[in-house]
């Protein structure tokens, strides 16, 4: 599921008050980028919506902020609305929506914001408008994407402008080298929403766990993917029909190729990394495994173990090197993470003065996303109110390596459909042996008359990953071995 959809629908105009948490800051840029930010991917138009903006921006003005919206080019396939504001605490009250193209909007809508006297020409602006405009302080970016979304971030800080955004993407790919030039221009970057929605785990890592070595972060980081091993779990739902019923009610998008295969995980892992450990990571550096190959039967035997399945988002240094990696798992029933259902989210990290910490919670929709992206426009506005230098996080070095997954030791869950005959297990004892791999338990369960087939289920002992990479070729080969079903890493 896309984080910028949950920026969207809240109804609440912002108090009076918000004007003053802004400060300084004479206008706020709201960039609205073309994929689409509602449910089910709709790019239908709402001329409440349109009438519904032009009352904010009028509002906004007689609170003396300008407001500048501008989509992502000529064209903006979707429509969508971003709530900055509600109750309070709010900084200003907003719902803007994405239009397919300017001059529709100009032609369709343009008598809705003629009743509050204001030109559309005032209110549509290109994206070289904002940025070349001195003054505008802030930019609010949730376009999604890295292109041209980083180009942008580039050039406002180069403009001596902060940055408040929700992009994993760009942040995981660049964002070491645009926090540094932020730095060096004096300006905040803040991205608090790029990684957990409202789980404030990237503001804990700068500041409040910053003095901590960390040994781990062990997360369930994708919503999507969560809710969908969830279905599977309870319900003893297939892969495909859990993905059809998380599109249906707009968890996951029409391609869902990012959540489930482990893309967008893998972003939010390096950018949790590269603040927890001072040292520059890419996505390229993190293991990536997805989730489509589970079939029911495994969730029914992990728990059988005592285990639930969990696709976690893992870093952990040993001897030097930082290991990333993204992959489904089993995790012991009584362990918290295996307890994280549904569309919820979880942050795990180990320090050597904290200990165990659990951030909870939830890592997408509606208010999350919003609380995280105006929690950052709060403290860039307070940074302008007060012209201090803004913080960030600690200068990277590269003292540390990357541990490649062939290095992983951990318990392994094998299952195997296997001909029905004796032997079998023999020949695959022998395979696994061969590649100094111990058997802690074995099942054999669900037999076919009609195939003359069984499945094997095989628990390991801790075991190295390349080892087991080979074992299970070894064992594919075996003429009895039918196929091998599925091998899940345990993680305790």
């Amino acid at each position: 599921m896309s984080d910028f959809e949950a920026l969207e629908d809240h109804k609440d105009p912002a108090a009076a008050t918000g004007r003053e948490r802004l400060g300084p800051v004479k206008r706020l840029v709201v960039k609205i980028g073309s994929s689409s930010l509602t449910r089910g991917g709709s790019s239908e138009f709402d001329g409440k919506v349109i009438n519904q903006l032009a009352a904010d921006v009028a509002d906004l003005r007689r609170q003396g902020l300008e407001v500048a919206i501008v989509s992502s080019g000529a064209v903006a396939a979707g429509m969508g609305r971003l709530g900055l504001g509600e109750r309070p605490r709010a900084i200003a009250g907003l719902q803007a929506a994405a239009a397919v193209g300017q001059n529709l909007l100009m032609n369709r809508y343009e008598a809705a914001f003629k009743r509050h006297g204001i030109a559309v020409g005032q209110v549509l602006l290109t994206a070289e408008d904002i940025l070349d405009d001195p003054e505008i302080d802030i930019l609010v970016e949730v376009m999604g994407g890295s292109d041209p979304a980083a180009d942008y971030f580039r050039r406002a800080i180069s403009a001596g402008k902060h940055v408040v955004t929700a992009n994993k993407e760009v942040m995981a790919k660049e964002g070491a080298d645009l926090l540094a030039m932020a730095r060096a221009n004096r300006v905040s970057l803040l991205f608090e929403a790029s990684v957990g929605g409202g789980i404030p785990i990237v503001g804990c890592l700068m500041n409040e766990l910053a003095a901590n070595d960390v040994y781990s972060i062990r997360t369930i980081i994708n919503g999507t993917t969560n809710y969908i091993l969830t279905r599977m779990a309870h319900q003893r739902t297939a892969f495909a029909e859990a993905l059809a019923e998380a599109q249906a009610l707009g968890y996951a998008e029409a391609d869902p190729t990012n959540d489930v295969e482990g893309i967008d995980a893998s972003y939010k892992l390096t950018v949790l990394a590269t603040l927890a450990y001072g040292r520059r990571f890419r996505p390229e550096d993190v293991f990536r495994q997805g989730i489509s190959a589970l079939e029911p039967q495994d969730f029914r035997y992990a728990q059988e173990f005592g285990y639930s399945i969990k696709s976690l988002a893992i870093a952990d240094v040993d001897a030097g090197a930082v290991q990333l990696r993204v992959y489904p798992a089993l995790v012991p029933s009584e362990n918290m993470l295996a307890n994280v259902n549904g569309v919820y989210n979880a942050v795990e990290v180990d320090g050597n003065l904290c200990g165990r910490v659990l951030f909870h919670g939830m890592g997408a929709g509606r208010g999350p996303t919003t609380s995280a992206v105006l929690g950052d426009l709060v403290e860039t506005a307070r940074l302008v109110r007060d012209n201090a230098v803004p913080g960030g996080p600690r200068e990277l070095s590269q003292q540390l390596g990357v541990r490649p997954i062939d290095e992983l030791e951990t318990r392994y869950y094998i299952r195997l459909i296997v001909a029905d005959r004796a032997g079998v297990l023999a020949q695959i004892a022998k395979a696994l042996g061969d590649c100094d791999i111990s058997i802690a338990s074995v099942l054999q369960k669900d037999a076919d008359v009609e195939t003359q087939s069984a499945e094997i289920v095989i628990m390991t002992h801790p075991s190295r990953e390349s080892s087991v990479q080979q074992a299970l070729l070894d064992i594919g080969g075996l003429p009895p071995v039918r196929r091998v079903g599925n091998m899940i890493r345990i993680e305790e």
